[in-house]
């Protein structure tokens, strides 16, 4: 069994694995030729400035005086230059913002398991294509185009990390510390004579990253007075900064300037998803080359925004991130950033029909590149009957529509010549992506099959080990054919992709099904033996079973889309002791049931957690658990047998540590209010209180009722630490219903007469459990299986869909550290999610204890199930919509197979916590029973 699990979890690996291979592999391709405009540029140098996290709304909106929060920025789009929205595409980070805007292309997500911080490949980049770039800003987004860089012409100068701290006195000194160095560097270059002369050359970049408005936008919300202040702030930068740039260069009118961001922000803080609030960022510029602001009458927009911006008599022109790329090598005449994917907005450039319609040919055959070498790549590499090219953009179509942009730059047709090479890029990019997914069918094929398979093979090891329907098994001698098939079914398949050169992944891919469904077709006695009982029992039964069971996966599917479902589900687990005779035999236990499940029902109609921050309830969370401890050691303390002075001594231990988590959240909370940042003792506090919440449980009796309470005080001192508001409250009412489960199915296996009913204050946890106390499975037992998945998604989405990337909110972190680490922040809110989780799983040892089932049969229940489940969301993937929808159906499918390899390893933990014992003042450790 042990072969078993472990080769099941290969398996998972491999299926989880292959999401990244189908849809997340690289876009990149190499080996083009860099493309340039053939015609004198009309900028020398551009300065850009990019104000992380800053909304598009924020920034144009009047506040309530009727006012500009940037009145050098709204005079701009006035009197000097062109303005507009740009559109951002999840997910909505710094890094995957600042690489569509500064090399054209959106992020490769590979980039995630770095963070967002280091190249996962290398890319080409304005930065790159320029003779110079200087930028200052934070050392999380200029070192990634740095070491892209060929040469060494891209110069950095950033502050120190420990700067990025969300509790900072005033976030805005990260942007004073950018515009004050700026102004530093210019005044030495007066004195040095080689820099002079370098920032005196053509084909130049100026680059300023400023942090500060996402920094405060993360600690106090994009409405609070400091994000807003700080917008004034960066425009009165900005202008200084515009003032001695025209200064120093002798208004040269040389000079293009764009002021733009990476990405927004929601209401509550977060980033990272595909809301309007995070996709929508502004798009300011002026200078050399750039139009001149366009009075018009009317502008025809999906949305009210130019109305309550008071804008609508300016024209706006909107873009996507992408394309701002392209734009900006236009303006200073470098070649197009090789792997861009941005499409030239000519109405913001101010220059000749000529000049755009060469720089619109130029885009094109920069697009065109990408194309070719991506249809030559997989033409290699795949055999000539098999190969299906683009139809659409045939070698001859893009020849004549060359052909037919060339003459009609000939002709000065310059407006024709633009609209053609927008339906080439058009249609390259279709076909970059055709390439790109071009294997995308075959591997999800195989991937099915294999699902399939696995899902075969465990539901046949459950029927034939560890259930009453197979009496029998034939043991009649193998034959030979069907081991020899399968092998020769290998090779054929193992030829067929070495000929083409796949990569080795794909081997795994293709070869995986063949012994997968070997082991199945092994077993077809006890398929043939299944069959024969189904036969035997009564049809409407079967089919009644059948769809209650497919109504309640469909349930849990829904409930990832819509959280009401859960509300829905646990509504029904309310009524159910009440349709069945356990309402007649344990009236108590069934009401507790009824009162938690409806209670635990209601969180899922609340509003995902950190929208609302309210550390009154998290105080009150606190009190509850205070009152329940109090209530507990009373009850325990009167049953003098069972209660040592050593468990009294750790129960306060706990009741202690939950009253210093309340403490520094509290305390933690006024400190960042009062802008004094986060006081080390209580960092100190913090991280005792997360490392002792696995081993103190450990020295609690482990008998079950006192050692799953243990258990559950230990980790709501952390669970509070990380809560900002109702969430608190969250595990100490799911614990509520844990205990009622453990005691009702108590019941229903006494009513079933399976076996005779025990005290619950009389079984203990054990590490060697004496396996002839198992007993073979029921159909019941699938319900039971069901419920602990229904509790394990309940204790994923109860208290907010974690599949959009913004529903993190870093205010939960707060009482650990307050300065920016992408890794160990995400590490916290993971282990945050996962509290509930192994409570859950620490009730279901419990479960299993008392009912007398064996943990791996029910187990494979619970594995089956799961996998059913992410069958479903792999047909629900998407790679087409808006990208929000993408990004969801496939974090959706990555959420239920990483829930399945967690349960593995979850389930290990939650026995160690229930079943280990250590003793105070250095006794050994022993295990009991």
């Amino acid at each position: 069994m042990l072969l078993f699990f472990t080769l099941g979890l290969l398996i998972h690996f491999v299926f989880f694995a292959s999401i990244f291979d189908i849809y997340f592999t690289s876009p990149l391709v190499h080996g083009m030729t860099p493309q340039f405009t053939p015609l004198p540029p009309p900028a020398r140098r551009l300065v850009l400035f990019v104000a992380d996290g800053l909304r598009a709304d924020t920034l144009y909106e009047l506040d309530e005086n009727g006012t500009s929060r940037a009145p050098f920025i709204r005079n701009i789009i006035m009197h000097e230059g062109s303005w507009g929205i740009s559109h951002t595409r999840v997910p909505t980070e710094s890094r995957p913002g600042h690489v569509a805007l500064i090399a054209g292309f959106y992020e490769d997500v590979s980039a995630v398991a770095k963070g967002w911080k280091e190249n996962p490949v290398e890319f080409d980049s304005l930065f790159n294509e320029s003779k110079y770039t200087w930028s200052w800003g934070s050392p999380d987004i200029l070192p990634m185009f740095a070491k892209g860089a060929s040469g060494d012409h891209v110069y950095t100068y950033s502050y120190d990390a420990k700067r990025e701290d969300f509790g900072a006195q005033d976030a805005t000194k990260l942007d004073t510390w950018v515009f004050d160095n700026v102004k530093d560097f210019f005044h030495h270059a007066r004195n040095n004579q080689s820099l002079f002369s370098k920032i005196n050359e053509e084909k130049i970049v100026f680059f300023l990253h400023l942090l500060g408005i996402d920094t405060n936008g993360h600690a106090h919300r994009p409405s609070s007075r400091d994000y807003k202040d700080n917008i004034k702030k960066v425009d009165d930068g900005v202008k200084e900064i515009v003032s001695m740039f025209n200064h120093f260069y002798g208004n040269d009118g040389k000079t293009t300037f764009i002021f733009t961001s990476d990405h927004g922000m929601t209401d509550w803080g977060s980033h990272g998803a595909g809301h309007p609030s995070e996709t929508l960022t502004p798009l300011v510029t002026w200078g050399a080359g750039i139009n001149y602001p366009q009075r018009v009458s009317a502008q025809q927009f999906d949305d009210s925004f130019l109305k309550e911006w008071r804008l609508e008599n300016w024209k706006r022109l909107d873009v996507n991130q992408a394309d701002i790329a392209p734009l900006m090598t236009s303006l200073i005449g470098v070649p197009f950033p090789l792997n861009s994917v941005g499409i030239l907005p000519v109405d913001y450039l101010n220059n000749t029909d000529l000049f755009k319609a060469e720089s619109m040919f130029t885009n094109a055959v920069q697009i065109l590149e990408q194309f070719k070498v991506k249809m030559t790549q997989k033409k290699e590499v795949t055999l000539p009957f098999l190969f299906t090219p683009f139809k659409l953009l045939s070698d001859s179509k893009q020849f004549n529509i060359l052909r037919k942009a060339r003459s009609y730059i000939k002709h000065r047709k310059f407006d024709e010549v633009v609209s053609l090479c927008k339906e080439l890029i058009h249609l390259a990019l279709k076909g970059l992506s055709y390439y790109h997914t071009y294997d995308r069918f075959f591997l999800g094929i195989n991937v099915v099959i294999g699902f399939v398979g696995w899902i075969s093979y465990a539901s046949l090891l459950i029927i034939k080990s560890h259930s009453n329907l197979i009496k029998g098994v034939s043991k009649e001698k193998p034959s030979h054919l069907l081991p020899c098939s399968f092998v020769a079914i290998g090779i054929l398949v193992a030829f067929f992709l070495l000929i083409q050169a796949c990569p080795w992944t794909y081997y795994v891919y293709g070869l995986l099904p063949v012994p997968i469904w070997y082991a199945v077709l092994r077993e077809f006695q006890v398929v043939q033996d299944l069959v024969t009982s189904l036969l035997t029992y009564p049809l409407s039964h079967f089919v009644g079973y059948l769809l209650v069971f497919t109504l309640g996966i469909e349930v849990l599917v829904l409930s990832f889309f819509y959280r009401y479902m859960l509300t829905a589900g646990l509504t029904a687990f309310a009524v159910w002791p009440f349709l069945t005779r356990l309402w007649t035999r344990a009236k108590v236990t069934s009401l507790s049931w009824a009162f938690f499940s409806v209670l635990l029902a209601v969180f899922p109609l609340m509003p995902v957690v950190g929208r609302k921050p309210d550390i009154s309830l998290v105080m009150g969370a606190g009190l509850l658990v205070l009152l329940l401890s109090l209530c507990v050691v009373t009850s325990l303390m009167k049953r003098k047998d069972s209660f040592r002075k050593e468990e009294l001594l750790v129960h306060l231990l706990q009741v202690l540590s939950t009253v210093l988590s309340m403490y520094v959240v509290y305390s933690t909370q006024s400190s960042l209010l009062r802008k004094q940042g986060l006081p080390l003792m209580n960092q100190i506090i913090s991280w005792a209180t997360l490392a002792s919440s696995l081993f103190v449980p450990l020295l609690s009796s482990p008998a079950v009722f006192q050692r799953l309470f243990s258990i559950l005080l230990s980790l709501m001192s952390t669970y509070l630490l990380l809560s900002t508001g109702y969430e608190a409250v969250f595990p100490l009412v799911l614990s509520c219903l844990m205990f009622v489960w453990i005691n009702i199915e108590q019941e229903t296996l006494q009513q079933s007469g399976v076996c005779c009913k025990q005290k619950l204050t009389s079984i203990q946890f054990s590490y060697n459990t004496d396996i002839t106390q198992f007993r073979q499975l029921y159909l019941d037992d699938i319900r039971r299986a069901f419920f602990l998945v229904f509790f394990l998604v309940t204790a994923f989405f109860g208290t907010g869909n974690i599949a959009s990337i913004n529903s993190f909110d870093l205010a939960s972190v707060y009482c650990f550290l307050t300065v920016f680490s992408p890794f160990m922040m995400g590490a916290l809110m993971m282990w945050k999610i996962l509290i509930p989780f192994v409570l859950v799983m620490c009730a279901f040892e419990a479960v299993q204890l008392t009912t007398q089932l064996s943990s791996k049969s029910l187990f494979l229940i619970v594995l089956v199930i799961s996998d059913i489940m992410a069958l479903h969301f792999f047909f629900l993937v998407k790679d087409y919509g808006s990208w929000l929808d993408i990004g969801t159906s496939i974090s959706h499918y990555v959420i239920v197979m990483s829930m399945t390899i967690f349960l593995v390893f979850l389930n290990g933990l939650a026995q160690l916590l229930t079943t280990k014992k250590l003793r105070l003042c250095g006794k050994p450790k022993s295990h009991f029973m």
